[in-house]
Order: structure tokens, then sequence, then C-alpha cells
């Protein structure tokens, strides 16, 4: 395998552990949403990243050739094997938590999978532009919903504010780059993350402050996730999420 194509193949399983994490994380929340439309809504969310996950895993096992599928991406990997941002691995939390976390990826996914539709790989091209249209509507939610709780009661507010504090330092993780990823984006593979760091807070900054949240400084900074060092929580979710297939494995419906 050449260097290129053992470096998409990485890229490709991270950006699919990210939509998968996320994705579940979200659909925790099903039959626990405050009301009935927005219980429908995080439903709705939680399958949209999913199915990005499902054509990331899709593509990296094409491009692995060695008999895995998407599910052995999935469900046969431990915590350590995992590549995604520790940002998505958080607790499902309150309900104002798990809205500032999605306002953070929200805005993260708005300014990327753009530049990621240029890629030269025209799969990962292909992906990027399919989930672009489900991102616009993310964004207008999340961002709604932030704005709805920060400028709400003084409860929600306070949640809110909370949130915001307790989940910005995994945010700077977002737009960290190592060898495999500047490799890609000299190669017109992948996106140079780090170019999209102050666009990202300068709309995150305006739709905090519109909230009238304090936008936190950066005192602080977790990193790991993409090494494969994890919080505990994602060793506890992936237990959740992996217990039917390895239970039996190679069963179908």
């Amino acid at each position: 395998m050449s260097d290129i194509k053992a470096a998409t193949l990485e890229y490709t399983t991270r950006l699919g552990d990210d939509s998968v994490v996320l994705g579940h994380r979200i659909s925790e929340w099903v039959s626990y949403g405050p009301f009935l439309e927005e219980d429908i809504a995080y439903g709705n969310v939680a399958l949209d990243y999913i199915g990005r996950a499902r054509m990331f895993y899709t593509y990296a096992a094409e491009l692995a050739n060695d008999g895995r599928t998407e599910d052995d991406f999935a469900y046969m990997r431990n915590d350590r094997e995992y590549r995604n941002l520790l940002l998505l691995e958080m607790p499902r939390g309150d309900f104002a938590y798990s809205q500032v976390r999605q306002l953070l990826a929200d805005v993260y996914y708005t300014l990327l999978l753009p530049e990621l539709v240029q890629s030269k790989d025209a799969t990962l091209s292909a992906i990027a532009a399919k989930s672009i249209k489900e991102t616009k509507y993310h964004l207008r939610r999340s961002r709604d919903w932030v704005l709805r709780l920060g400028d709400g009661t003084e409860e929600s507010h306070k949640r809110t504010q909370k949130a915001v504090d307790q989940l910005w330092g995994y945010t700077h993780e977002m737009f960290d780059m190592d060898e495999t990823e500047q490799m890609l984006a000299d190669n017109g593979i992948g996106v140079d993350v780090s170019k999209l760091h102050d666009a990202w807070r300068q709309m995150v900054s305006d739709i905090l402050t519109e909230a009238t949240l304090t936008v936190p400084e950066d005192s602080w900074a977790v990193r790991g996730g993409r090494t494969g060092y994890h919080t505990e929580n994602l060793g506890h979710m992936l237990t959740e999420m992996q217990f039917v297939h390895r239970s039996h494995p190679g069963c179908k419906w």
C-alpha cells in the first residue's frame, strides 16, 4: 500500500470514527427529548451522522482491501484503535450540554465539508457533498437552541454557560494537524483544518455573544483522540454500542 493510500485510509477512518461516535451520543437522546418534535429531530440528526459513518467506513474497507467491512470498523475495534475527536465522545450530559457540543461540532463541519468537497479523492468529495446539506440543517437547529437556552431563563443560562466552559478545552484538538493530515492536505486530498480555526472561533463567538454567553479564555486544552488516547467515556460507550455485534459475530438479519 502506498503512503498516500495508507494515509487516506487513516484519514477516512478518523472521519468515520468522528461520525459514528457523535451519532451514537445524539441517539442517546431518543425517547428522552424535552418534547415529541425534538425527540424526532434528535433521531433524524443521529441517523445523518450514522449514515455518514457508514459511507466513510465502507470506503475505508475498500481502501484496506483486507476482508474487513464497515461493521468491522465500527464494532470490532477497541477504544485505543478509535481516532475520533475527544469532544465527540464526552457523555450526553443535560440538554444544554448536548446542544452546546452540537453547536461546536456543527460550525466545524460547516467549514470543513466545503473544503473536503474540493478533494482530489472523488469518494471523499462525494461524501462531503452529500453531508453539507445535512450540516446546514444541523447548524440552524443547534444555533437556535443555544440562543434560546443562553438567553432564556436564569437556570437555562447557567447550564448553558457551564456547558460552554466544560467543553471549550476539547475544541483545540479539532484544528491540530499531524503528519498524516499534512501529507493529504499537501496533496489536495485532505483539509488543512488549522486554517479553519479563526473562522470557527469567530462564528462560535458571535453565536455565544448573541446568546448572552461568555466566550471562555483558552486556559486549558486536552488532546489525544487522534492518537488513540481517550477519556474513559469512550470505552463505556463502545461497550454498549458494540455489545450485540460482539455477542453474535457474523450474525445477519
